[in-house]
């Protein structure tokens, strides 16, 4: 039992690694607790201090051998010069539920400064003078201004350019128009009756601007005869009465052909000046 005792009380010490750390490396400090067989080491928490600072929890690892537990912890340092770290306390447990706590004691490692020892203690410099500022040569900016100026002319005169010929192509050949008898062997009476009323309005409307095409059949008639009071208005009422007639199917055994023929004479007269009629 005085054995077991011994060695739960044997105390370690605290290294530190690398050997020579800097500000800002990672050190480890690292304690091996000796224990019995079964018993185990629990780490208490590192606190944060003003010239160092944990990484984070404490690691226990088996010691080499298997003669006990290592710790460690990675700390950090901010200041140069040789540190004393007041390390927590640690508890052996063992397997029957006893505790033994260890004071942590005291950790103490040398950390070098990152700043060379030839400016640890930088003398006063004297005051730069003025900088002196660079004339800027005005070529570039001409140049870009200039070209500018120029690109901008171009585009106007592209724009401004004069209108390319245009030349005719091959005339476009017309298809025959459709006889009447065609229309009429289809059975399209309405069709021939259709496009004979079309040409002798065209004809009426050539030959008297006011007897326009946009007029119905009664206004057309009352402007021809304003217009025209030697021109066969009889005829012309019956005429285009029949063709509307057979255009909008209100009358269905009247003969379209020789409507269609006086329609075509009439328009033929309409088209003759009323000076030439007079001579003939």
């Amino acid at each position: 039992m005085s054995i077991v005792l011994a060695l739960l009380l044997q105390a370690g010490v605290w290294t530190a690694a690398p050997l020579r750390p800097t500000v800002g490396d990672t050190i480890r400090l690292e304690r091996t607790i000796a224990a019995a067989p079964g018993w185990r080491v629990r780490a208490g928490k590192l606190e944060s201090a003003t010239m160092a600072e944990p990484l984070g929890e404490a690691v226990v690892l088996g010691a080499p051998g298997g003669n006990g537990w290592t710790v460690r912890y990675a700390v950090v340092a901010w200041v140069p010069g040789t540190l004393t770290l007041a390390m927590p306390p640690l508890w052996r447990l063992g397997p029957d539920g006893t505790a033994d706590s260890l004071p942590g004691g005291t950790a103490v490692f040398r950390v070098a400064s990152v700043i060379p020892d030839s400016v640890t203690t930088p003398g006063p410099q004297p005051s730069l003078g003025p900088l002196r500022l660079t004339r800027a040569s005005p070529i570039p900016v001409i140049a870009a201004t200039l070209l500018t100026v120029g690109a901008l002319l171009g585009l106007i005169a592209w724009r401004r350019r004069p209108a390319q010929p245009r030349t005719d192509g091959p005339a476009l050949a017309l298809d025959p128009e459709i006889p009447d008898q065609r229309w009429l062997a289809a059975g399209e009476p309405k069709a021939v009756a259709a496009r004979a009323a079309h040409r002798l309005r065209s004809a009426i409307a050539c030959a008297i601007p006011e007897a326009h095409e946009a007029l119905s059949t009664s206004e057309c008639l009352a402007a021809v005869e304003r217009a025209r009071p030697d021109a066969p208005l009889r005829e012309l009422r019956e005429l285009l009465g029949m063709l509307d007639q057979v255009a909008f199917a209100t009358a269905y055994s009247v003969d379209v052909t020789p409507l269609a023929a006086r329609a075509g004479a009439l328009a033929r007269h309409f088209r003759v000046p009323a000076k030439a009629q007079g001579a003939a």
